[in-house]
Parts: structure tokens; sequence; C-alpha cells
């Protein structure tokens, strides 16, 4: 038994496992992350850029300058406001002018923004508005929504 003694020898554990280069899985994986980080991106644009042209496309179809134009302007106006800014769409009055003024470069006052305020308010055939306050609201939505979508 003791002859068998010397031709035993030490056990050598083999060498850590490096840490580099990673193995493919992890390849696949990073690469599967950077297509869907890029994916994200483009959809989140795609979204931004269909709801600005549906809002746009909604606006040049509004009546040319009538009351139910300043109306219809105002319904955009909340609508974009419920989607975005959530506690905004309960906002009214001097409020929601505010509102509006601080959110864009193109500031309203005067007649177009008492239009704004009060048209889902007048008559029809009222004559408390003018042609031009209808034009000068459809462009300050129209800044609005450039910059707000």
């Amino acid at each position: 038994m003791q002859d068998n003694l010397p031709e035993l020898r030490d056990i050598h554990l083999p060498e850590g496992v490096s840490f580099w280069p990673p193995a493919y899985g992890w390849w696949v994986l990073l690469a599967g992350i950077a297509v869907a980080a890029v994916l994200w991106t483009i959809i989140r644009r795609l979204i931004r850029r269909s709801r600005k042209k549906y809002a746009l496309r909604l606006l040049a179809q509004c009546p040319l300058n009538d009351i139910y134009a300043a109306r219809e302007i105002s319904k955009i106006l909340r609508r974009i406001c419920v989607l975005k800014y959530k506690s905004a769409a309960a906002l009214f009055g001097q409020a929601w002018l505010d509102f509006l003024n601080d959110h864009c470069k193109h500031k309203l006052y005067g007649n177009a923004a008492t239009l704004l305020l009060n048209a889902p308010y007048i008559k029809p055939d009222s004559n408390d508005y003018n042609s031009n306050e209808v034009d000068e609201l459809r462009e300050f939505c129209r800044d609005w929504i450039g910059e707000n979508l």
C-alpha cells in the first residue's frame, strides 16, 4: 500500500472563468434591448406626429369665420389638454386663458381671448365678434398645437 503513495499528485483546480468576452447570449440580449429602445423612440415620434397632424386637420376643417369655428377651436384645445395636461382640462375662465398663454410663446389677449372664453355661450346669430378675432384665434390654436403636441 505504501508503494502507491508516491504516484499520487496534488489536485490542480482549473483557472477561473473569464468575465470577458461575454457569451453570445449576452450579446443577443444587449442587441435586443438596443433594438427595443430604438423602436420605442420611433413609435413615440410617430404617435406624436400623428396626433399633431390630426389636431391640425381638425383645425383646418373648422368653418372659416363664424362662431362655430371659435367653438370648435375651444373644443380642440380642450381635447389636447385632456390628452396631455389632465389637470388643466377642468380649468375655465381666466385660469384657462392663463394656462394656454403659459404654454405658448404666442400669447392670446384682447377680443380674441374674450371670444375663446365666451364662444360656447354666444348665440350663433350674435354679432359680438369679428372675423379677424376668429382668424387670430385660429392662428393661436395652430401655434399652441405646434408647441404642445
